[in-house]
């Protein structure tokens, strides 16, 4: 018989891997475990789990020996919302056994079952690594990305445009930037390594920190983009576009947008939440559709998840507001709005738009008179980018 273990791997409070579940599945499977069987896991683990945690259970709760059994590691390597397609052949399948029969076995287990690739490794440990591995990658390259993004505003340019530029070399492959990473993977991996290994890991932890970070600066710029109109953040009305972690995809794990709401409630302001997936209600903001947007004077809306159905949003016919892009999503300029495009547009406006815009200009309802067209929606086709990935979820 062949077992496979997919479950969530998750996180305790101190942010280290909470394997319960991994291990209540491994319970019922040793009940009915028999001599010749395997057990594969593609439940992502800290590297040496399947060596360390899993044979050892295993053999202890089925009274078998390490040896009548086969145990590999095979991760599913998926992304939210394209699960089907990547299982059906989009990406090599990994798989590497606790000994050199686990890993024949459950290579063949692959090759007769999928279309995709099957690339054995040298035992389980490195297949665990494999994924993990894949998921910090990520999550330094998104880290970088945020941080050279946030240079924008010192050095008046676009960094969305010059990071965009860099990446026509092939040695250079910068992510996108934006208000932090979601998921249920990306944000997790570095977690199974980060204080579970004797050496340093500064770039990893660094990386995840600058991450974990993103909402609370999101906030911040739209405090000062308030405090430019003269508005405090107290006193605000504040719209989020997008609760989810990734556009067209039901998740909110870890989702960005959480902490953008949690960080402006607790700065007092007034939080309304719009999204086509998910009740903004249950994570803390008033909701509101699309159509309501035009019913309400807002002070302010942040972009953090730029969902199809945004494209519906007729900018045109809403107050003045300061927008806060997270995504590159929308082309305001134009408009009554003033818009603070994080780390700048690709196509080369700065946070604020035209290097000679009056940044103190009112937002009052006179210059709605004066504005000429409805704004530019952008391609959100780059929204499903790493920087909105959970993991090889994203």
């Amino acid at each position: 018989q062949i077992h496979v273990i997919i479950v969530p791997t998750l996180l305790d409070d101190d942010d280290d891997p909470e394997l319960t579940t991994v291990e209540s599945v491994a319970d019922d499977i040793a009940a009915g475990l028999a001599p010749g069987d395997l057990v594969i896991a593609e439940s992502t683990l800290p590297p040496g789990t399947c060596r360390d945690v899993l044979e050892p259970h295993l053999a202890s709760e089925s009274g078998l020996e390490p040896d009548e059994f086969g145990l590999a590691f095979c991760p599913e390597r998926t992304s939210s919302g394209t699960a089907l397609r990547d299982i059906r052949g989009q990406y090599p399948k990994v798989v590497g056994g606790v000994d050199p029969e686990s890993t024949r076995a459950a290579a063949v287990v692959y090759n007769e079952l999928s279309e995709n690739e099957v690339h054995p490794v040298s035992d389980a440990t490195t297949a665990e690594a494999v994924k993990v591995f894949e998921g910090i990658y990520r999550d330094v390259n998104i880290g970088l990305a945020n941080e050279l993004g946030l240079l924008a505003d010192e050095l008046d340019i676009s960094t969305r445009e010059a990071m965009d530029t860099a990446n026509e070399l092939p040695m250079c492959q910068l992510h996108d930037p934006g208000p932090g990473v979601g998921g249920h993977c990306i944000p997790y991996y570095p977690h199974f390594l980060l204080g579970r290994t004797d050496e340093p890991m500064a770039v990893t932890e660094t990386a995840r920190r600058v991450n974990d970070e993103m909402p609370s600066i999101v906030v911040d710029r739209l405090e000062r983009e308030l405090a430019r109109a003269d508005i405090d953040i107290a006193d605000a009305s504040v719209v989020v576009l997008g609760v989810t972690y990734r556009p067209g995809v039901e998740e909110t794990r870890a989702s960005p947008a959480l902490g953008v709401i949690d960080d402006l409630l607790e700065r007092g302001a007034d939080v309304a939440g719009v999204d086509p997936l998910v009740d903004p209600a249950d994570y803390g903001a008033r909701p509101v559709t699309i159509e309501e947007l035009s019913e309400e004077a807002f002070d302010a809306a942040v972009i953090v998840t730029p969902h199809e159905a945004f494209d519906r949003i007729d900018w045109g016919v809403l107050e003045p507001m300061v927008v806060v892009d997270g995504r590159d999503a929308v082309d305001l300029s134009g408009t009554v709005h003033r818009e603070y495009d994080l780390a700048g547009s690709s196509d080369g406006r700065p946070p604020r738009g035209s290097r000679d815009r009056d940044d103190d200009s009112d937002l009052d309802g006179a210059e709605r008179d004066d504005a000429e067209g409805n704004g530019t929606e952008r391609d959100t086709s780059a929204a499903t980018s790493a920087s909105t990935d959970g993991g090889s979820d994203v």
